[in-house]
């Protein structure tokens, strides 16, 4: 008896043994082809780098990675979820089926070149501040390694590739959601570019955006003000109103406000005035208190200024629902990979935008992190795929794209995503997804475990994306 053990566990060990290094030669083979596509990917990131459009007008950004993903031999569904930019790529069949997020989307007036100090490519133009450019690239970069390695009959399933438009102002992955083109999926990644290299096991901040228009009564500013019910007033009211129940709310909660118009000229009575809301919070129901809240301000600003208002909502976003299960994952192929390394060049450039940043010159920091404690209340932003995570298990993932303690949002993200230092982190990204994803194809027990999570977490809730009837707000120039 004790010898049949000695040689059955013998036996499973050689066993293990085989299937690690059967893994492991995938997993080169995904480097290897990432490494085939690089150039070519680099170019596309470069072009939409250029391009910046924005959201839902990114046409030229789109199609390029559409146009090389069909290339590649992908089936390419253009224009779903009712957004003319979006586009699902798909390859394989059956089971698992694995999707990739991927985002184009620059921000206005960002423009800047490829330099530490600020220099506009294209005064008031818009630029990649966020490193969509780097993003969408990256993660097709990942997708057609997974396809080529379908292709050599190393691994099976579906693998899909989401060209989400609009995340900086719409929202688009919303879009998807509803048209419930996740829904089929067995696990979803992404990536975004960062400051640091980890594994994302903390979520986001949900958050609803609204417009409330105030409706009064126009008259002479001089001559009969008495006759006139200003729109105005009530604007100034209910942003007062907001301010002060600044002091009142959870320290989690973020409430942001934009006045978009206010009368016209100073001599009338302004019978009409509009102010876009944005609250957030840790939780989704946090968020939602406040929210209820605010919109009934609005209707006591109304009476106060004796005018009347409407609130309609433009949108509101999950919290990320995190996934640790994918995430250590995720984590053990970084660790394969190590840290991304820079040129002495790359080193001085970073040195030199912390100069100008008036920031500590310690250069970039692509170290691996080890994977976090997921707290209950992070600070933070929010993003989409918090969405996508309430629909499918999520696995995240940062990677660096610019040095230390850059401002994001801003013009050194953007030069960063159009040179070297951009390119790194677009090919690492690659490659750490498109290894992980061949855990998830040949792994059954992960995947197990990743969607045993998803459902503890999720629990009893129900997803319903927050958003109003009606097709996406689709700006008119992108429809001409």
């Amino acid at each position: 008896m004790a010898r049949t053990s000695i040689i059955m566990i013998f036996f499973l060990s050689g066993v293990f043994s085989g299937i690690a290094q059967e893994v492991d030669l995938d997993k080169e083979k995904i480097i290897a082809s990432v490494e085939a596509h690089k150039e070519s990917l680099i170019d596309i990131s470069d072009e939409i780098w250029a391009l910046a459009e924005t959201a839902f007008e990114e046409s030229k950004s789109s199609e390029l990675l559409a146009s090389y993903a069909e290339q590649q031999g992908f089936s390419v569904e253009r224009g779903v979820g009712e957004m003319p930019t979006a586009f699902i790529a798909t390859y394989g069949s059956g089971s698992p089926i694995v999707g990739i997020l991927g985002e184009f989307d620059a921000l206005p007036g960002l423009s800047q070149k490829a330099e530490p100090t600020r220099n506009p490519l294209n005064d008031g133009h818009a630029g990649h501040g966020c490193g969509h450019n780097l993003f969408g690239a990256g993660s097709l970069g990942a997708a057609i390694a997974v396809k080529e390695l379908m292709d050599q009959g190393k691994i099976k399933g579906t693998i899909k590739f989401f060209g989400t438009p609009a995340e900086e102002k719409y929202f688009g992955k919303l879009y998807f959601a509803r048209a419930g083109l996740f829904d089929d999926l067995d696990v979803c990644l992404d990536w975004h570019p960062s400051a640091q290299t980890k594994a994302e096991v903390q979520s986001s901040l949900a958050l609803v955006d609204f417009v409330v228009e105030f409706k009064g009564q126009a008259a002479h500013a001089a001559l009969d003000p008495w006759n006139g019910r200003s729109a105005t007033d009530a604007m100034e009211l209910y942003a007062h109103g907001i301010n002060a129940l600044r002091e009142h709310v959870k320290p989690t909660v973020r409430i942001h406000y934009h006045m978009m118009q206010a009368g016209d000229v100073v001599n009338v009575v302004g019978d009409y005035a509009k102010i876009w809301v944005r609250v957030r919070d840790t939780k989704r129901d946090g968020m939602l208190k406040v929210y209820n809240r605010i919109k009934e301000m609005a209707n006591g600003a109304a009476i106060m200024a004796d005018v009347d208002y409407d609130i309609s909502l433009v949108s509101g976003l999950h919290e990320v629902l995190v996934n640790r299960a994918g995430g250590k994952a995720l984590l053990k192929n970084l660790e394969s990979l190590g840290d991304i390394t820079y040129t002495e060049e790359e080193t001085a450039f970073a040195h030199k935008m912390q100069e100008v940043l008036n920031k500590p010159q310690v250069g970039l920091d692509a170290k691996i992190r080890p994977l976090e404690v997921t707290v209950e209340h992070p600070m933070g932003a929010s993003s989409d795929v918090g969405d996508v995570s309430w629909v499918v298990p999520e696995i995240r993932l940062g990677v660096t794209t610019a040095p230390v303690d850059t401002p994001w949002h801003s013009w050194a993200v953007v030069a960063c995503g159009g040179m070297s230092i951009g390119h790194k982190g677009l090919v690492y990204a690659a490659k750490a997804l498109g290894m992980t994803m061949v855990d998830l194809y040949k792994d059954p027990g992960l995947l197990s475990d990743i969607k045993a999570e998803f459902k503890e977490r999720k629990g009893d809730n129900v997803y319903t994306p927050m958003l109003p009837d009606g097709p996406p707000p689709i700006p008119t120039s992108a429809q001409e």
